[in-house]
């Protein structure tokens, strides 16, 4: 009862974010708690401590919250000061108004940013560089944010990222053992990220061109851009601090890159810093505030929303219950095709519980499972990698509103605009990374 109970609640979220019924925010929190209070009718036994359960989801989010909040705010900042204008002209002369060029150039960017396996880190810098080059261009947002989050879901695999450790602390494995066997597929979906772009390249070129000239000026230069922008923007512009705010933003990434200080503290010292220096009349901070807290309050409230939804699944035990009926769903006669099972549902659990609940809890019992048939944890473990093509699309990753908070989009658009060409990503991946025994397709019992 609980497991249906809790498929039907993540079925039934999907379904009102992904149509417009509710907002994003609003189902995170009333659908959780309407199924929570159904559970407890017809199942008993925790509804006196819904309220700890909800907290308890909220506290662990608190951090990824404050972090988005404060990123925004000091990103925004730096925008507005005119710290990313070289990089957007250098953009604009190189890909000379053309589409094709523009989207995979944010293909390879994103990628590269994303080495350092932090998504907020790669959004945050591949937006602010690309996104007035596609508003100027009067370009598709969407394809933005779907080139950066597939970027993202490709890097996301590296072993300093979450889900690799995960799957890495869970099993006792050698962080290079499970890796390495999967660079081939890694490069391959790159590659497939880079294809499509280029598709979209070509979608979007050939619908700027229907438009007519008048619509689109693709002649227009770096310089006419960025005086645009700053005509708009005049009194936040800061030129002559330029080399300072230059220091202080690559000062910010290399310490959340070296983990100097939780990202959180980082966050809010350099945005404390930014708009001190910057912005020293407290009317002029009142008003840089003002325009981006509609942005910074929009994510902030979205990522508490998801504490509420996490706290409830976790502390109901429907993650517990649906893991168990997969797990034990799957007959003894298709177990020498557990490698390709694991890789299958790996997408929809990492995309509708959390990692933690996926790697840490259903992952060792699929390991166990596979000891039977002469599968060895590091094959499974490999497997299990296949569904973050598809992971960061889920409600429950808190860095995926930093993203459309930034493009300017709804969370539920997002999903229905990327979630096909993410599936490609999935497919690309655990194909080749079969192909390239990662994992068998069947497994020889041991």
């Amino acid at each position: 009862m609980l497991s249906i109970l809790a498929f039907a609640m993540v079925a039934t979220f999907m379904v009102l974010i992904m149509t417009k019924r509710l907002s994003a925010i609003v189902a995170l929190i009333l659908v959780p708690v309407l199924f929570a209070l159904l559970a407890a009718m017809l199942h008993g036994g925790f509804d006196a401590g819904l309220g700890k359960m909800m907290m308890a989801g909220v506290a662990d989010l608190a951090p990824t919250g404050v972090m988005l909040v404060f990123a925004i705010l000091f990103f925004g900042l730096m925008i507005d000061v005119g710290v990313f204008d070289p990089m957007i002209r250098a953009i604009v002369h190189a890909v000379h108004g053309d589409p094709v060029r523009i989207l995979v150039g944010t293909a390879l960017l994103a990628l590269i940013v994303s080495l350092d396996g932090d998504g907020a880190t790669t959004y945050m810098i591949t937006t602010a560089a690309m996104l007035p080059l596609y508003r100027h261009m009067k370009m598709d947002v969407r394809m933005l944010a779907c080139i950066v989050i597939m970027a993202g879901g490709v890097m996301n695999v590296l072993p300093w990222g979450g889900p690799t450790a995960r799957v890495v602390s869970a099993l006792k494995l050698d962080a290079a053992t499970v890796f390495v066997p999967l660079i081939p597929a890694m490069l391959a979906t790159a590659a497939w990220v880079v294809f499509v772009a280029y598709r979209f390249g070509l979608k979007e070129r050939a619908r700027l061109a229907a438009l007519g000239a008048d619509a689109v000026d693709e002649d227009a230069d770096a310089d006419e851009m960025l005086e645009q922008d700053r005509h708009s923007h005049v009194e936040a512009r800061r030129p002559r601090l330029f080399w300072f705010n230059l220091l202080l933003t690559i000062g910010l990434l290399v310490a959340l890159i070296a983990a100097v200080m939780p990202l959180p503290v980082l966050f809010m010292l350099a945005f404390a810093v930014a708009m001190s220096v910057n912005y020293p009349n407290l009317s002029q901070q009142r008003e840089r505030l003002a325009a981006h807290a509609p942005n910074a309050l929009a994510v902030g409230g979205l990522v508490f929303g998801a504490g509420i939804f996490t706290g409830i699944l976790s502390g109901t035990k429907m993650v517990d219950a649906m893991a168990a009926t997969v797990t034990h769903a799957i007959p003894p006669a298709l177990g020498a095709y557990l490698a390709p099972i694991t890789a299958v549902i790996s997408a929809p659990f990492t995309f509708f519980i959390s990692n933690d609940a996926f790697y840490y809890g259903m992952l060792p019992i699929l390991a166990e499972t596979g000891h039977a048939y002469g599968l060895s944890d590091a094959e499974i473990g490999r497997a299990a990698l296949v569904g973050q093509q598809v992971h960061l699309l889920s409600p429950l990753v808190a860095s995926t509103y930093l993203l459309v908070g930034f493009v300017g989009i709804e969370f539920g658009e997002h999903q229905r605009f990327t979630l096909k060409w993410a599936l490609g990503s999935c497919l690309v991946f655990g194909a080749i990374a079969a192909l390239t025994g990662a994992f068998p397709v069947v497994a020889t019992a041991g």
